[in-house]
């Protein structure tokens, strides 16, 4: 089977993500389930040709990857999909997960995207901020917000991404699109050079480390709408993860700066659903008065129990999302308990 025949196959049959990997065989994920092509491994020189194929469709190099051992980017095939690769070297054999991405945008009421997170899309400047586990959608909640943007308002849009996802038509506003690596040397110089392009919008796919974050802050504080990723999951923990990532002589400043331009924190992450598949389950702060004085005053543990008490303000937590889609059946019990935040609370409501 070459590469190509393995990508039409899983992508028309509803696949997320396939794997090559030696010592197993062909195998995509479904539904938040592992399945297998056939029953047949594949071997170190199979996977070495696989990888290679996948290179020779997305026209690059892949002296990177034997340089470096990892390597990630995005390509094309016409009529089928769009893909983000990550190939990499594991036990001495090349390797490659590919994520499946459609070549249309997204359609948040399908996804079941809550209309106040989309609502975001109306905020003029300050950091929003979309958070979760790798793999819960996160990209493609951001991809929602900024085609919101581009069909409703006259803007100029800056996606800075490692690499490139969904592809933007410019509407009303104009999109700029680059991807690190192919159009810039990194996050930090794209971020620096976006902020003399007289930007309006700017979507980091992910604040990495301390002089990313530092940069993002900046541009929110200047009158930017910033948009961007974490890996963390609740707001109380993205906060956090933020103020600790400066040394310990700037975080108090960093507190009163983070407390002035951050706008919103979405949580979410991806339930088994109860007729297969999976669901996704979200959780909305928003930077009211009594939030930005808890980070300003280093109560940042009680902003958890805020969103979980609060009915205003539109904010929601993730177990209140989680009990509606119990209560409409989309869930199971022993789901919704497993992915909640507070599980003991939820139990009793359930």
């Amino acid at each position: 089977m070459t590469i190509l025949d393995f990508l039409k196959e899983t992508t028309t049959g509803g696949a997320s993500d396939l794997f090559v990997v030696a010592g197993r065989p062909l195998s995509y994920k479904k539904g938040g389930k592992l399945l297998e092509i056939d029953d047949r491994r594949i071997m170190p020189h199979e996977t070495e040709a696989l990888v290679s194929e996948i290179y020779q469709l997305a026209h690059r190099d892949i002296s990177r990857l034997r340089q470096t051992g990892d390597d990630d980017f995005s390509f094309a095939i016409q009529g089928l999909s769009r893909y983000r690769v990550s190939t990499y070297m594991q036990r001495g054999s090349l390797a490659a997960v590919i994520r499946v991405i459609t070549f249309d945008l997204p359609d948040p009421d399908a996804l079941g995207i809550p209309g106040p997170v989309i609502g975001l899309s109306g905020l003029k400047k300050g950091l929003v901020l979309v958070t979760g586990p790798a793999g819960s959608g996160k990209s493609t909640t951001l991809a929602c917000i900024i085609d919101q943007i581009n069909r409703t308002q006259e803007k100029h849009i800056i996606t800075l991404e490692d690499p490139l996802e969904y592809l933007h038509r410019h509407q009303k506003s104009i999109i700029s699109q680059r991807e690190v690596s192919s159009d810039t040397a990194s996050y930090t110089v794209a971020l620096r050079a976006a902020l003399r392009q007289s930007p309006d919008v700017i979507l980091l796919g992910e604040m990495r480390d301390y002089e990313t974050i530092s940069i993002a802050m900046t541009a929110a504080e200047t009158g930017h709408l910033v948009l961007s990723t974490l890996h963390t999951l609740g707001a109380a923990n993205t906060i956090d993860r933020i103020i600790d990532v400066f040394p310990s002589s700037q975080q108090r400043q960093i507190a009163v700066q983070l407390a002035s331009v951050l706008q919103a924190v979405v949580s979410q992450q991806l339930v088994p659903a109860a007729g297969g598949g999976v669901t996704a389950a979200f959780e909305l702060m928003t930077a009211t008065t009594a939030v930005r004085n808890m980070i300003r005053e280093n109560k940042i543990h009680q902003i958890d129990g805020l969103i979980y008490s609060s009915s205003t303000d539109g904010m929601f937590s993730m177990d209140t999302s989680l009990l509606k889609l119990y209560k409409a059946g989309k869930i199971g019990r022993d789901e919704a308990v497993a992915h909640s935040t507070n599980p003991d609370m939820l139990s009793r409501k359930l």
